[in-house]
């Protein structure tokens, strides 16, 4: 089969290059539509479930609401865990899904499940699923703010909207806005009702967030004495209010054959007509709204605020939808977005702060720039050794057909270009098949020129063609095989691993399936074309020197072949002993460019002194030269994907680019070491250093954001915590830890309104009508809507935030009595009827597969992953004693890299043993399969040095590049061995066999090393965005190739002189009286 595709491949020679421009048009269309992104989205199938119920604290929230909607959610099908957290009014369940399930299947049966949970919920409650987006949504962050004003840009009038002399903003509605709550109201309201509506409408865009500033309300501020000189009380106004803002629809009426929609409308349309709102009638007086409180423009009770450079802002979030392509939905929200700044009011601008883009651009940027350099020292080494011009063209045509082949695989298969996918890509290894097959055309060309004496005609041209290519499709179709084979491990990855590196193994089998096509049909094509006219008969002049200087060598290699095994055996020995000192990590830490710090405070900080902390912080750092600017999210946005406490914030630092940093600041370390310096005169705040993606990654996998996180689980919070402690006390004495810190569980003060029941009784009232006084005074109570166009406000009746934050005036508050008929209507204080008492309550309550836990979580810095916790795992064991119930597992990096290696444990050892069996099947022995197998422990030695050379930790990225190297020592081997096989067939002795088959294949062997290795050489020098991920694969291929080169020319042929002389026979298909009872050829008689 592969003969006739061969002659047809010749015969049909326009016909196949034809074919080949067609695919290659075809690939350039499908690689322009191949989604684009820094690096894979590891995020897993989850389905995040949130609730709000401002009433409950966070035991409540766990035993009333998380409890009951974890248990409904149990038993979908597909459903791997779920993990919550329960916090002051708020819960946040995650159900995690085995990989192979459908997102949107998953999100109908969680669906389905909150719709019957509804009757165990408490009422009001309400469960909303969060956005279809992943730890990779976040494309675009934009600032709402207002603009420097009194330039020439935004000049300052007066009386023209925008802000005036005095500090104010004018709206083009002519209001004033004079305090700041209702200037942060305003851009809230320009962010949710301009901005977001039109960037929703963006394709790939899954939902818009929004933090900080507040959303309008018109606040109805009771005054506690007039309300109890009326005799009014907080329901009743609130009923008043809510009584006269209807609208209600009367049908039609038909007058003179016309009909006449009957419209009866008494909404409220402006803040004056709150204020006229009649609430009673005392002796025929109306008393207004007006009367008994003061109405004004302000916000809801926050629970999130955002703030750029020391200063208040409003900011907004594109969420990408689940599968999208980051750099085409970042781009297209960025364009929406300055189309939308036109639109604005006056002296409102929207700053774009971060753009997912910039980072795809600049690491794809980083992989275009390694693979083109490689791909030029690949076509450089090409016409230098190969010493034909033409022939070099052709191999140099298969890496970019090759490449636009894997472009239209990827997009068949669903897969993204980005660091990870195309960060094993090695021109040279691709076009490897090709290479031996033009080099052993030249050379049968040369051959067959020389023996003739004359140029050769086209039919002789064509025939060797055919017969040089059928040569080597041993090699080739067994070379191909076997670096399919390697890469088949990471075939078997699942989860976190499997995310980032199953993509890489199939695009480099994309790209190799694709070159070995093209070699089997466009190479032997072209070269039908192309090679004409003399061939020269001498070998380049770099290869005729070394085969000079390696032919004595050669000589003695066979004649003593003990010492160079030996050298090889020590080789190995001495890699396998430094391999036990390396590192270990999962993979490097991807340099994104920017920082994310996470700043903590005692559990109790409220949300105004966390933004008052948070201010002094972005002020400090920002004073920093190498600092662009710094913006921060402080507590729960809107859209609570990542639902943190008003105590925690997470700032962006964006720095400038390198060469505008000060002299003295040369590396990334170097800034956050000095940021860490700026933080420490700050007191009152913990923090974290770590990247925004990467922050965002750890803790949708994982629920947490540190690289190693302690899980301790049990039933008692108060034992947890305890455990937890002990547990971050001995992590803190080991070296490398950074950033450690326990989840807060504990530490939340709690306001108790305790009820006298008693007393309540006895002044004729219920428990109701005193909750309803302390929820609407303290809580605030919705009265109504009020619509401006599409804009719709809430109407709030609530105490100022002074009563409210004054005990001893909440004690003052009226209850009103009921009316009696006689006199006016009586009240009594509050503190009559409850008291108060502040405790110290939980903070929060996290689960995970419906057990409750604690979580210690840290960073390593300054040495391995794997050493680090294997030190932290055995000083646990030893030093932390768990009380019964309570156990503790891993998590975070540290659990993808366990899993990996895991996983690679079992799966490598069997792909080793079905390389043997590929290659006895190649060879038909056994001895020649182990001598070609004995390539691989050296390979892998030259790749252990490097990596201790370079001072690099064994990593995943690493271990692909030993798969990878495994299969190239092996193909190098068996284009040797197939050509010592085929002489010793022909009848020549083995000894020479071996010496002519290494002298004859001594070009194709240097030439796959070499271009294999120079593709690499870019990734292992480069330094751009990325370049810290792909480059422990490419040292280790570079070093390997070393040795293996060095093996396969010097070693394997004394292995194969101890492992073939004993043999003679030939055998001959059908005859058995040749072989032994294993398949082996039988010893040569001795000559007589």
């Amino acid at each position: 089969m592969i003969d006739r595709l061969l002659d047809a491949s010749v015969r049909f020679r326009w016909a196949v290059v034809a074919l080949t421009v067609i695919v290659a048009a075809y690939g350039v269309l499908q690689l322009l539509r191949l989604p684009i992104d820094a690096v894979p989205d590891i995020t897993n199938k989850q389905v995040q479930v949130n609730v709000s119920a401002p009433a409950y604290g966070p035991l409540d929230m766990e035993r009333l609401v998380t409890f009951p909607v974890e248990t409904t959610l149990a038993g979908i099908p597909g459903l791997d865990y779920t993990r919550s957290i329960s916090r002051n009014g708020f819960a946040q369940v995650t159900a995690v899904f085995e990989e192979d399930v459908d997102i949107y299947f998953a999100r109908q049966q969680v669906a389905e499940r909150l719709a019957q949970a509804d009757e165990s919920l408490p009422e009001g409650v309400d469960p909303q699923m969060g956005p279809v987006s992943t730890g990779l949504g976040e494309v675009l962050m934009w600032s709402v703010s207002y603009a420097p004003n009194a330039t020439a840009k935004n000049p300052r009038i007066g009386g023209r909207p925008g802000l005036q002399s005095d500090g104010s903003y004018l709206t083009v509605d002519g209001e004033r806005l004079t305090d700041e709550v209702a200037k942060l109201a305003y851009l809230r309201t320009i962010q949710d009702w301009v901005v977001r509506p039109q960037l929703r409408t963006v394709e790939g865009i899954a939902g818009i967030d929004s933090i900080g500033g507040y959303e309008k309300q018109f606040v109805v501020q009771p005054d506690p004495g007039r309300l109890a000189g009326y005799g009014i009380s907080f329901s009743e106004l609130a009923d008043a209010l809510e009584r006269a803002n209807i609208s209600v629809g009367a049908n039609f009426v038909e007058r003179g054959g016309e009909a006449f929609l009957v419209r009866a409308d008494a909404r409220i349309r402006h803040i004056d007509e709150i204020a006229r709102t009649t609430v009673a009638n005392r002796n025929g007086v109306p008393v207004t709204v007006g009367d008994v409180a003061t109405v004004r423009i302000g916000g809801e009770l926050r629970t999130g605020a955002a703030s750029i450079d020391g200063r208040e802002t409003v900011i907004g979030t594109a969420l990408m939808l689940a599968g999208g392509n980051s750099r085409i939905v970042a781009d297209a929200a960025a364009e929406r977005l300055e189309e939308v700044s036109q639109s604005l009011p006056p002296g409102i601008v929207v700053t774009p702060v971060y753009n997912r883009s910039s980072l795809v651009d600049a690491t794809i940027g980083t992989v275009e720039k390694n693979l083109a350099e490689g791909a030029l020292l690949v076509i450089a080494v090409l016409f230098f050794l190969l010493g034909n011009i033409r022939a070099a063209i052709i191999a140099t045509l298969v890496i970019p057909i090759s490449f636009l082949m894997m472009a239209i695989g990827m997009n068949r298969f669903g897969l993204t270009g980005n660091l990870m996918s195309l960060g094993a890509l090695d021109f040279g290894l691709i076009v490897d098949g090709s290479i031996i097959i033009v080099e052993n055309c030249l050379r049968r060309f040369a051959e067959r020129q020389h023996h003739e004496g004359r140029l050769l005609t086209l039919n002789e041209r064509l025939h060797e063609v055919f017969e040089a290519s059928r040569e080597m499709i041993k090699p080739t179709i067994y070379g191909q095989a076997i670096i399919f084979l390697v890469f088949a491990p990471l075939l078997t990855f699942t989860g976190v691993e499997g995310k980032m590196f199953t993509p890489m193994a199939a695009t480099v089998m994309l790209a190799l399936a694709g070159a070995f096509v093209l070699s089997l049909t466009f190479v032997p094509a072209m070269v039908a074309i192309l090679i004409r006219g003399k061939v020269q008969e001498t070998e380049a002049k770099p290869i005729a020197w070394i085969k000079t200087r390696y032919e004595p060598l050669l000589r003695r290699v066979v004649v003593r072949p003990w010492p160079w095994i030996g050298a090889g055996v020590g080789t190995f020995v001495l890699a396998a002993l430094l391999f036990t000192t390396l590192g270990r990590e999962f993979i490097p830490q991807l340099d994104e460019g920017d920082l994310a710090i996470q700043t903590l405070r005692i559990p109790s900080t409220s949300l105004d002194q966390s933004r008052e902390m948070q201010l002094r912080v972005e002020k400090a750092i920002s004073s920093l030269p190498e600092v662009a600017y710094i913006y921060s999210k402080t507590g729960t946005a809107e859209v609570a994907t990542d639902p943190m406490p008003q105590n925690i914030s997470d700032a962006f630092v964006i720095l400038k680019p390198r060469d505008e940093w000060p002299e003295d600041v040369g590396s990334k370390e170097e800034v956050v070491e000095r940021i860490e310096g700026k933080m420490e005169t700050l007191t009152g705040n913990a923090y974290e250093i770590s990247q925004p993606i990467e922050m965002r990654f750890n803790e949708l996998i994982a629920g947490v954001r540190g690289d190693i996180a302690v899980k301790v689980f049990g039933d008692d919070m108060d034992q947890l915590e305890q455990v937890a402690g002990r547990v971050a006390a001995v992590m803190g004495q080991v070296e490398g830890s950074a950033d450690l810190r326990v989840e807060q569980t504990g530490g939340f003060p709690t306001l108790d309104v305790q009820f006298d029941r008693d007393a309540i009784s006895r002044y004729g009232l219920s428990i109701e009508d005193v909750t309803d006084t302390v929820a609407a005074a303290l809580g605030g109570r919705e009265a109504g809507l009020v619509f401006e166009g599409d804009r719709r406000f809430d109407i709030v009746v609530r105490l100022d935030n002074e009563t409210r934050d004054d005990l001893e005036a909440v004690g003052a508050l009226p209850v009103m009595l009921p009316a009696t008929g006689v006199g006016p209507r009586q009240s009594v204080p509050l503190r009559q009827l409850a008291r108060f008492e502040i405790s110290e309550g939980v903070n929060q309550v996290s689960r995970e597969d419906g057990q409750r836990r604690v979580v210690v979580q840290a960073n390593v810095r300054g040495r391995d992953l794997g050493s680090y916790v294997s030190e932290v795992q055995d000083r646990v064991a030893e030093e932390v004693e768990l009380p019964p119930g309570v156990f503790i597992r891993w998590g975070g990096q540290f659990e993808n890299l366990q899993a990996a290696t895991q996983r690679l444990s079992i799966m490598v050892p069997l792909v080793f043993v079905a390389i043997f069996v590929l290659l006895f099947v190649a060879l038909r022995g056994v001895r020649p399969a182990l001598a070609i197998y004995s390539a691989i422990p050296l390979a892998l030695a030259g790749g252990v040095f490097g990596l201790a050379l370079t001072g690099l930790p064994f990593s995943i990225s690493a271990a692909v590049g030993f798969i990878a190297l495994s299969g190239i020592a092996v193909l190098n081997g068996l284009v040797l061995m197939s050509s010592v096989e085929e002489m010793r067939a022909a009848g020549m002795p083995t000894d020479q066999a071996i010496q002519e088959s290494a002298l004859k294949r001594l070009r194709p062997v240097l030439m796959t090393a070499l271009v294999a290795a120079l593709g690499f050489v870019p990734m292992a020098l480069a330094t751009g965005r990325g370049a810290e991920v792909q480059k422990p694969l490419a040292i280790v291929v570079i070093g390997g190739l070393i040795t293996s080169t060095v093996l396969t020319l010097f070693v394997l042929p004394a292995i194969s002189h101890l492992l073939l002389r004993a043999r003679g026979k030939t055998h001959h298909v059908g005859e058995y009286e040749d072989v032994d009872r294993f398949g082996g050829s039988l010893p040569a008689e001795p000559a007589k």
